[in-house]
C-alpha cells in the first residue's frame, strides 16, 4: 500500500530523517517505535505532506505523493491523528466529527459513519453536544481518532495516541485501534513511545534512532528482542 524510499527530511539545515525506507501492506498494523526526538513524528509529517522530504520518494498505491499537498494526500485516503489530539475545543463533539467529513458530500453515509463511531465510543454519543475542549484526555483521543475515521481513510496514521493518558485508558485506546483495523480493514501506521503496547497489537514494527531505521521485524520478534527490551520495554 505504502512505500517510503530513502527519504531525507530537513528542518532548515538540520537533517531530521536520514534515508528512511519502510513499507506498509494493506490491512496491517505497522508500528514505528523509538525514543523521543528520534524522528518518528517527522516520518508521519513527511508521509502526509506537512513536512515534505527534500530527497527520496513516497509511493501510495503506486502513485508518488511526496510532492502533493496535504489536502490532496487526504483525498487519496491517508489521514493523520496528530500528537496532542488537536481537536476543535470550542466545537461540540458532533461538530468535530462533521469536520472530519468535510471533503465528503454523501450525507446518508456520513450519518451512518457517525452512528458507527458512537457505537464504538458510547461516551462520545453521551457527550455529542458537549464542547470538545471540556472532554477528558482519553475522550479527546477517542474524538480525534473518530474524526479521522469520518474521512474514511484507507491508511490511518496515529501519532502517539497514548500520550498523557492513564494506563487503563491507554489499554482501551489500543484495543479500539485493533478493532478499527479488523472491523473496517483500515490499515494503520502507529507511531508510539509506548513500545510494549504498540508491539502487542502490531503485525510488524520498525525501530528508529537519530532519524534512521535501525531494525525491522515482526512485532512478536521485536517484543522478544533483547536490545529492544533493554532500550524500549524497560526490561
Amino acid at each position: 500500500m505504502l512505500e517510503v524510499r530513502n527519504i531525507q527530511t530537513y528542518y532548515g539545515n538540520i537533517q531530521a530523517l536520514k534515508n528512511v525506507s519502510l513499507t506498509i501492506n494493506e490491512g496491517e498494523i505497522v508500528t514505528l517505535i523509538g525514543a523521543n526526538g528520534a524522528g518518528k513524528s517527522t516520518t508521519l509529517m513527511s508521509i502526509c505532506g506537512v513536512t515534505p522530504p527534500r530527497h527520496g520518494e513516497i509511493v501510495f498505491r503506486g502513485q508518488p505523493i511526496q510532492n502533493l499537498s496535504a489536502e490532496k494526500i487526504v483525498s487519496l485516503g491517508i489521514c493523520q491523528v496528530p500528537e496532542g489530539r488537536h481537536i476543535f475545543p470550542q466545537m461540540s463533539v458532533l461538530e468535530n466529527l462533521e469536520m472530519g467529513a468535510y471533503m465528503r458530500n454523501d450525507k446518508a453515509a456520513i450519518k451512518s459513519d457517525i452512528d458507527y463511531v458512537f457505537e464504538r465510543f458510547p461516551i462520545l454519543e453521551q457527550r455529542r453536544q458537549q464542547a470538545g475542549g471540556t472532554l477528558s484526555g482519553g475522550e479527546q483521543q477517542m474524538l480525534a481518532i473518530s474524526r479521522a475515521l469520518l474521512a474514511r481513510p484507507s491508511l490511518l496514521l496515529l501519532d502517539e495516541p497514548s500520550l498523557g493518558l492513564a494506563p487503563l485508558i491507554i489499554k482501551q485506546i489500543f484495543e479500539i485501534v485493533k478493532k478499527i483495523n479488523v472491523e473496517s480493514n483500515t490499515t494503520v501506521f502507529l507511531v508510539e513511545q509506548n513500545a510494549n503496547q504498540a508491539l502487542k497489537i502490531a503485525h510488524r514494527g520498525y525501530v528508529m534512532e537519530n532519524g534512521a531505521i535501525t531494525l525491522e521485524d515482526k512485532a512478536e520478534n521485536l517484543l522478544s528482542n533483547e536490545d529492544v527490551k533493554k532500550a524500549y520495554l524497560g526490561m
